[in-house]
C-alpha cells in the first residue's frame, strides 16, 4: 500500500465533507421551522438556508463526479 499523498486525496475528501455536512444540515431543518412557526420572517430565513444548503450538496456531487470521470487533479 501506498503512503503517498496527493492533493487530489485532500479535495475530494474536502468536497465529501463539504457535502456530507450540507445534508445533515438538511435533516435539521424540519426542527427549526416548526420552532420558527408563525414567525414568517424566520421561516424565509430558514428556507433560505434550506435551499443554500441543497445547492452546496448538488454542486460537491457536481464537482466529485467531475474529479472521479476525469481522473483525479494533476
Amino acid at each position: 500500500m501506498s503512503s503517498e499523498h496527493t492533493p487530489a486525496d485532500d479535495i475530494v475528501y474536502d468536497l465529501v465533507s463539504i457535502q456530507y455536512h450540507a445534508l445533515k444540515a438538511a435533516e435539521a431543518y424540519g426542527k427549526y421551522l416548526d420552532d420558527a412557526h408563525g414567525h414568517e420572517d424566520v421561516v424565509e430565513f430558514i428556507r433560505q438556508c434550506q435551499d443554500q444548503d441543497s445547492q452546496r450538496a448538488i454542486r460537491c456531487h457536481e464537482l466529485l463526479g467531475q474529479l472521479t470521470k476525469s481522473g483525479g487533479i494533476g
